[in-house]
């Protein structure tokens, strides 16, 4: 679907991808292991080509957002950004719950959600947060860890736009905090939402759920004051 001019999601199993469409192509996240053919098919739909990817940018470390990296890196020339703070060249390392990494070993969770991740040597724009990358008049990279401690989000003055990755989730319609049982640090994410509460943005896009489309920051934060947060 496109979100805004220019600003498309692709969902596949559930997580989302961000495709914005310029003279060159970026994603803002890979979904589960297998979904880069239904990357490949939308941006084919466009009349475009995977050549044309140029930026691939992880808005956190888990499987559902990274799965499909090393696939796309074999089919495209884009260079890819991500959280400085998640990246681990072993799994110890990763920005899992210690009992969600000896859960996701079981042989039908591996299997329904395989253990995948960027590691530092794959990535080649670590980030912080402050940073502004090209796409969209430029895309501030805002760091909002909680969920993961590399999480980041990415917003566009220009265009009005918050992407959030996991930071909030849209399940059934209602805004959610990331669940606490695999929220690395709750009180850290929700001091990260409120900050990003405090931007102007008409659109929020999400890493799980329909985005949130006209006066949406305004929404989030009534969402914030009835939370109690």
């Amino acid at each position: 679907m496109e979100v805004i001019p220019g600003v498309h999601q692709i969902t596949a199993k559930m997580a989302n991808m961000i495709l914005i469409v310029e003279d060159r192509l970026t994603l803002i996240d890979t979904g589960f292991r297998g979904s880069s053919w239904q990357i490949a098919r939308y941006i084919r739909c466009l009349g475009r080509s995977m050549e044309e990817l140029e930026l691939i940018i992880i808005t956190h470390n888990h499987s559902d957002h990274v799965g499909s990296l090393a696939e796309l890196k074999r089919t495209a020339p884009a260079k890819v950004a991500a959280g400085m703070a998640d990246l681990s060249g072993n799994e110890q390392g990763l920005p899992y719950r210690r009992y969600l990494l000896k859960l996701l070993h079981l042989p039908l969770v591996s299997f329904l959600w395989p253990l995948d991740y960027a590691r530092p040597g794959e990535v080649d724009i670590p980030l912080a947060g402050d940073e502004v990358l090209p796409p969209i008049g430029g895309l501030r990279v805002i760091a909002t860890p909680g969920h993961t401690p590399g999480s980041i989000s990415l917003y566009s003055a220009e265009r009005k736009l918050l992407i959030v990755g996991d930071a909030l989730n849209k399940r059934f319609g209602e805004l959610r905090l990331p669940p606490k049982s695999i929220a690395i640090n709750l009180s850290q994410a929700i001091d990260s939402v409120k900050r990003l509460a405090q931007l102007d943005f008409d659109t929020l896009c999400f890493g799980h759920g329909q985005p949130l489309v006209g006066d949406a920051a305004a929404r989030l934060r009534v969402w914030i004051e009835k939370r109690g947060l």
